[in-house]
């Protein structure tokens, strides 16, 4: 089982910067891995992710242009720098490891963008 723990996360202005993290126990060299947030009141939506082989991106429409996913396979880690932040940004953020068999997906960690 893969443990992931995610940082990085607080509070920040309008138009602020906060990079994520996403800090895995073990290998994440099988595993593509997603970004996740849920803003109050609403469903867990999927943000951006990067595939294990080739590092493919995507990102939601509403955050393009503005957050960046990398991955560092050899710290185990993948992180989420986010740009120009507003308060729609505002949410609970969690990592997900998917291997196309299992899921695992972290505590999350909280960011809160002030107008």
């Amino acid at each position: 089982q893969v443990h992931l723990v995610e940082s990085g996360g607080g509070r920040v202005q309008s138009g602020g910067s906060l990079r994520l993290s996403c800090a895995a126990s073990e290998s994440l060299d099988n595993y593509n891995i997603g970004w996740f947030r849920q803003a109050p009141g609403k469903d867990k939506e999927g943000i951006s992710c990067i595939g294990n082989s080739d590092g493919s991106t995507y990102y939601a429409d509403s955050v393009k242009g503005r957050f960046t996913i990398s991955r560092d396979n050899a710290k185990k880690t993948v992180y989420l720098q986010m740009n120009s932040l507003t308060p729609d940004d505002t949410g609970d953020y969690y990592c997900r490891a998917n291997s196309g068999v299992q899921f695992y997906w972290g505590q999350g960690t909280q960011v809160t963008v002030s107008s």
